[in-house]
């Protein structure tokens, strides 16, 4: 194709040749020096075969963006994984468009129609089921995905970014059972999530490991909000041989079972231990401060920015599957058992 056909070549189809997405294309062509080598080198040669005359730079040119996509934006935890993409992406110049879906098809095409309007670099999704039709046409436009926290098995082509979920529910009840508790309550997530279906495998193995059968009665659904907490916490609280210590698949579920406690005139940890999963700021501060199980979701969301603007860059990655650590944070709402 000589350089009289130039009208035909598109940076999406340089893009697609190339195997990048559209802004790496685009920095190339711009002479920008966050490209690389290798990847630099490939598109040029492209550019050059294809005959793709470059047209004059634009007196305001658009800086790169990075999409970040939930469900939801009603949970303190949002604000973390937002915190920590944000200081990625603004400290390599990059800006960060944050959006809510809410699982709704119309959500996420009317998100997808905006998206195609901005220097898009890369997107994020956060404890996302990525639908067929969204992956194939973010996959059409060579835009590189990083899921955080998938909720299910996620496209093989995009990396993921979680917690060591199973081992944290693990130790939160080896902890408790070491303080003396042998009937723990448990407030599981929404049984969709991997992470959910997790926390509940890490507490039957601890149960198993101290030889205690699984009993469940013992068992609630939650949704990870401070209502399921309540909700859950009072029917383990009236069951006839209540427990005597409750974990709860997340912190504001875990609140929500320190108000039911309190309005059934009990008080923890000294009628019943608590024990959560996040880390969230405030748990520090609440009465009695929390123990928990810290997520690192700050650090999730900055090795998610780093992923995405690296294979926006054109860059390899050493693993698709990165699982950060997670940890047993004590403080006070935890004791052994009351006699009874």
């Amino acid at each position: 194709m000589g350089a009289d056909n130039d009208r035909n070549v598109t940076i999406a189809m340089i893009a697609r040749l190339a195997g990048v997405s559209v802004p790496t294309v685009s920095r190339v062509i711009n002479g920008r020096s966050d490209v690389a080598p290798q990847t630099r080198e490939r598109v040029e040669d492209l550019l050059t075969r294809h005959g793709y005359r470059r047209r004059p730079p634009s007196r305001r040119p658009r800086s790169g963006l990075v999409d970040l996509v939930f469900n939801d934006l009603d949970s303190p935890w949002a604000v973390e994984i937002i915190r920590g993409v944000e200081d990625v992406a603004h400290g390599s110049g990059v800006g960060t468009v944050v959006s809510a879906i809410h699982r709704r098809t119309s959500s996420a095409k009317q998100w997808l129609d905006n998206m195609r309007t901005r220097s898009t670099e890369g997107v994020i999704f956060v404890t996302s089921m990525v639908a067929p039709p969204l992956q194939a046409e973010l996959s059409r436009l060579n835009i590189p995905v990083v899921i955080v926290d998938p909720a299910g098995v996620a496209p093989q082509e995009a990396p993921t970014v979680g917690a060591t979920n199973w081992a944290g529910s693990l130790r939160a009840n080896q902890y408790l059972l070491g303080l003396g508790h042998r009937r723990i309550g448990f407030i599981a997530g929404p049984p969709q999530l991997m992470c959910s279906r997790a926390r509940l495998d890490g507490y039957r193995a601890a149960l198993e490991a101290a030889g205690i059968a699984f009993d469940d009665t013992l068992v609630r659904p939650g949704n990870f909000y401070h209502e399921a907490g309540y909700a859950a916490g009072n029917q383990l609280l009236a069951l006839s041989d209540p427990p005597t210590a409750i974990f709860a698949s997340s912190d504001q579920m875990a609140l929500g079972v320190y108000e039911a406690v309190r309005k059934r005139g009990l008080r923890v940890p000294d009628d019943v231990s608590v024990v959560g999963f996040d880390d969230l700021p405030e748990v520090r501060w609440c009465s009695p401060p929390l123990t928990t199980i810290r997520q690192p979701l700050a650090e999730m969301g900055m090795l998610a920015a780093r992923t995405v603007l690296r294979l926006a860059r054109g860059e390899k990655i050493e693993s698709p599957r990165v699982e950060l650590a997670t940890e047993l944070v004590v403080r006070d709402s935890a004791a052994p058992p009351a006699s009874r």
